[in-house]
């Protein structure tokens, strides 16, 4: 055989691709070294498939072709007998089927970690709307209470602590045109487990009191101590009382916490 039929044998694509035992692959070595054009016809096959690698994923090099090589030679190869005129088409369709895998993979692997960037920024940006919710609820909850404060229609009772808690105090804030009661409970204790504070707008003589809330979580605003609680339409005095969770129908005046008149 000639070097021009052992070229268009295909045993030269073979050799490339690492599918030649290890005697075969020592045969083309001698032939290389023996006919330069085989030689030659090794280093066009190699260099084709290079080409073809770096179009479809450039980061594939010459030596990381090598390496890919030297890896497939060390693997027991199974002979493929082929025609000589379609030997390099397949193969080179194989080859450029494994580099396409390789550029697909590569892609997946861009468009992954695209996607985990994009997911990091919704959550950065659904976080930033539930800050600035929370500080529009914060401002507009101090703009209340100012308002409250500053509102020259509100009466402001007093309420001192009782024989219970001397120390305990309270507010009350009372607009008799609408008959709107805040209660600014911050000078009162925590309350105890199962315990909660109810409020009383009393009438003096005689004694008639009416239950205008309970300072719960659900009637504070904003994060404050202050408590919106039901309006009172009369009152000649405010109160409150430490009673059972739910509140009472009327006041334990042995729990008599805070009390102002008007």
């Amino acid at each position: 055989m000639n070097t021009r039929e052992y070229i268009a044998s295909g045993t030269l694509e073979l050799y490339v691709f690492g599918k030649l035992s290890e005697e075969e692959n020592r045969n083309v070595q001698e032939m290389a070294n023996e006919f330069p054009e085989v030689k030659q016809e090794i280093e066009s096959i190699e260099q084709a498939v290079i080409n073809l690698s770096y179009s479809v994923a450039p980061n594939l090099s010459l030596d990381n072709f090598n390496t890919i090589r030297e890896q497939l030679l060390e693997r027991e190869a199974t002979v493929v007998t082929m025609k000589p005129k379609s030997a390099w088409t397949q193969y080179l369709g194989w080859a450029a089927s494994i580099v396409l895998l390789l550029g697909a993979g590569f892609l997946y692997f861009e468009m992954n970690q695209r996607d985990i960037l994009l997911k990091d920024s919704k959550k950065e940006n659904q976080s930033l709307q539930k800050s600035v919710v929370t500080l529009e609820e914060k401002n507009k909850a101090t703009e209340t209470v100012l308002n409250l404060i500053q509102d020259d229609k509100n009466t402001v009772v007093a309420l001192a602590g009782q024989t219970v808690v001397p120390e305990a105090k309270a507010k009350v804030y009372w607009n008799k045109e609408n008959q709107a009661v805040y209660v600014d409970a911050a000078g009162l204790p925590e309350p105890p487990k199962g315990m909660v504070y109810q409020v009383w707008a009393l009438k003096l003589n005689p004694l008639t009191p009416t239950s205008i809330g309970l300072l719960e979580q659900t009637g504070i605003v904003g994060n404050s101590k202050i408590y919106k609680v039901d309006n009172a339409a009369e009152a000649e005095a405010f109160g409150i009382t430490l009673e059972p969770a739910g509140g009472s129908a009327s006041p334990t005046l042995e729990q008599l916490y805070t009390l102002g008149k008007v």
